[in-house]
Order: C-alpha cells, then sequence, then structure tokens
C-alpha cells in the first residue's frame, strides 16, 4: 500500500497539501476568476464614467448614463454575489473532504497535543486559489477595459474615456475576497475539528443515524441507493444544479444579447457560462464517483451490471440538473426583462425583449446532448473499477 504524505512537516508549522488536492480547488479559482472578471468590468467602468457625468449634456447622453450606471450594479451584485455563494459552499465541502480523508493524520496530532485552532489556522491556504482566482481575473478584465469602454460607448454618447486603475476596487475584488475565504476557511476548519480524538484516529465519519421509513425500506435496492447518494451528498445536489443553470441562462441570455447589446458580449457571456457549468458539473461527478468507488466494486461482485452500478450512482442528478435548468431558464428572462423595461426604459431605440419559447427549446437540446455525454463518461469511468484496485487505496 502507498504511504500518504505527511500533513505536517517542522513540528506543524506547515501544511503539505498534495498535488491532487491543489488541482480540486481549481474549481473555486476559476468561479472566483469569472465573478472578479464580471465585476471588475462593469464596476471600473462606472467609477470612471461617474467621473466624467459633468460632460454629458444631451438628454440621451444622460439616459443612457444612468442606464449603464444601473446595470452595473445589478449585474455585479447578482453575477458576484451568485458566484461568491457558489465558491463559499465549494470551499466548505473541499474542506469538509480534506478533513475527512486526513482524519487519522489530524487525529495523532491531537492527540499529540495541538489544539483545534492551531491545526485550523494552517487551513488559511484554502484562501490561496482565492487569491490567485481573483488576480486572474481582474488583470484578463483590465486587459479587456479598452475594448469594453468601446463597446459600452459605440453610439458616441459620452466623452471618450479612459481607463483608470482604482487601487481602491482593486483591494475590494482582490484583497477583501481572499482575506474573507481564508478566515472562513480556518473557523470552518476549526468547527469541523472539534471532534473527539478517536473519531478522527477511526476515521469515523460524522452521520445522523435516521431510521427509515416504511417505504424507504421497502423500495428495491437500486432505487434505495440512488436516493441515499443524493441525499448524502448535499453539496454535491447544489452544485448539478448550479451547472445546468449556468448552461441554461447564459446560453440563452448570450442569444438575447446578439440583439440587445453587441456579438462581443454574447460571445463572452456564453464563454463565461460553458466555463462554469462544465467544470462544475466534472468536479461535482468526480466527487460522487469516487465517494462510490467501494459501493460500485461491491455491486460489481455481487453481479450488478455497470449499467445498473451507473443509474444508481449518477441515475438520481438528472432530475436536479432539469430543475436547475428551468431555474436558469426563469433567472435569464425575468433578468433581461427587468433591464429592458425598467434600466433601459428611457434609452431610445431600445427593441422589445419577450420569451423565446424556441430558443429555449435548442437550448434544452444543447443541454440534454451535452449532459448525457458527460454522463456516458463517467458511465465508462465506472465500468474500469475494479475490486482490486479500490480494496488497495
Amino acid at each position: 500500500m502507498k504511504r500518504k504524505r505527511p500533513l505536517m512537516r517542522s513540528g506543524g508549522d506547515r501544511m503539505v497539501v498534495g498535488i491532487k488536492d491543489t488541482m480540486k480547488l481549481i474549481g473555486i479559482l476559476v468561479i472566483a476568476g469569472c465573478a472578479v472578471f464580471v465585476c471588475t468590468l462593469f464596476l471600473n467602468y462606472n467609477v470612471d464614467l461617474a467621473a466624467r457625468k459633468g460632460e454629458i449634456l444631451t438628454q440621451a447622453g444622460m439616459a443612457m448614463y444612468q442606464a449603464q450606471v444601473s446595470t452595473g450594479k445589478v449585474v455585479a451584485a447578482v453575477s458576484g454575489g451568485c458566484l461568491a455563494l457558489t465558491s463559499v459552499v465549494m470551499l466548505l465541502f473541499y474542506i469538509k473532504n480534506y478533513i475527512d480523508t486526513h482524519s487519522k493524520e489530524l487525529g495523532i496530532l491531537k492527540a499529540l497535543g495541538y489544539s483545534s485552532l492551531k491545526i485550523a489556522k494552517r487551513f488559511w491556504v484554502f484562501g490561496l486559489s482565492v487569491f490567485v482566482g481573483c488576480v486572474l481575473g481582474y488583470v484578463l478584465a483590465f486587459l479587456y477595459l479598452p475594448s469594453f469602454y468601446a463597446l459600452q460607448n459605440a453610439e458616441h454618447l459620452f466623452p471618450e474615456i479612459k481607463v483608470q486603475f482604482h487601487l481602491s476596487l482593486a483591494f475590494l475584488l482582490i484583497g477583501v475576497p481572499a482575506m474573507v475565504f481564508s478566515v472562513l476557511a480556518v473557523l470552518y476548519a476549526c468547527l469541523r475539528l472539534r471532534r473527539p480524538v478517536l473519531d478522527l484516529l477511526r476515521e469515523k465519519r460524522e452521520h445522523k443515524t435516521k431510521v427509515p421509513r416504511r417505504e424507504t425500506r421497502d423500495k428495491p435496492f437500486l432505487k434505495a441507493l440512488a436516493g441515499s447518494t443524493i441525499r448524502e451528498r448535499k453539496a454535491l445536489v447544489f452544485f448539478v444544479a448550479f451547472s445546468a443553470f449556468c448552461f441554461s441562462a447564459m446560453v440563452q441570455m448570450s442569444m438575447s444579447m446578439k440583439d440587445l447589446s453587441s456579438r462581443t458580449m454574447a460571445v463572452m457571456m456564453i464563454t463565461i457560462g460553458l466555463i462554469l457549468a462544465f467544470m462544475t458539473l466534472f468536479l461535482s461527478l468526480s466527487s460522487v464517483v469516487k465517494g462510490n468507488t467501494k459501493t460500485i466494486a461491491m455491486m460489481r461482485v455481487f453481479g450488478y451490471r455497470y449499467r445498473d452500478c451507473s443509474r444508481a450512482v449518477l441515475g438520481g442528478y438528472r432530475p436536479i440538473s432539469y430543475i436547475g435548468f428551468a431555474v436558469g431558464t426563469v433567472y435569464q428572462y425575468v433578468l433581461l426583462k427587468m433591464m429592458v423595461e425598467i434600466v433601459f426604459a428611457d434609452v431610445d431605440n431600445m427593441p422589445e425583449y419577450g420569451f423565446d419559447l424556441k430558443m429555449c427549446a435548442v437550448t434544452f437540446v444543447l443541454f440534454i446532448l451535452a449532459y448525457e455525454l458527460v454522463m456516458y463518461g463517467y458511465s465508462q469511468r465506472i465500468r474500469r473499477l475494479s475490486l482490486k484496485s479500490v480494496m488497495l487505496e
């Protein structure tokens, strides 16, 4: 059996996070980067535009000014808030998973006299992924700002606006999230480590014992297994729904943006949406398969086909993905409707916006094809699992 790398070095002064553990944080990095990219574009533009407000003399220019400032605030609040919430859920999930997989080493440290708080302090490194993501998002946005400024002033209603660097905004979008997530990681790790030392040494997971209801006990094994897989991993339910939400909302919104805004904005939105959707889906399904490897291996031993294993482990997430798609469809419609009829109500030549059923149907078909292709790939991964490899972990 392979020996695990030590969790601490130099008397507990330094946490050693393996390459595999670092790779898992790419999801947080990408989400944080997307959030800061979008917020930087609109907030930096709002600040520079507000500085030239006195030079806007036309009524049409003032109407567009009010509309664009409101748009920037709404987009930054809605998109940034949604992505920030997702990053928080993903961070807490990874910390919980890390503690569960290294509980024996952590139990040894507590047995040697280290307090929960002292061990938890080393979890601040999980905030580094947020810092790196924020830096990358800010830099990419700053490089794109000149083109974004020209796009926003395509009708030349404002005087020429030059891109300015704002230190306070950079600190708000980079420094504050990194510090908040680092503190959150330490506090949550400290909370998770407040367990008896023996439970940590025995790698005993925290599970609430529930007496199954009669209808649950009477269910066939495969249906019962699918239900328990969903109930025991609620964070992964959120991730699967969020991936479908991103695909639905961003794809449909980008198609509408070709008429309401510009093709460049549409390309930017669909790119961000697809990156978030597939990144979140891959990470969540990987965690589902990894968390059920022993169950899958034992099912194969007892004669279940790999299709039965795949249906029991992954099949329960299909309805959740459809719910996420529906919520994303409603979200993008309400947001765009509000933008057109409230924010841009006073802007001339603004096209009308209504729900496009044909576009929704096309997006749904594309979503099903993409989702089922990903599910097929993970079904093949389940098929390749062997009892020997699982038992040697």
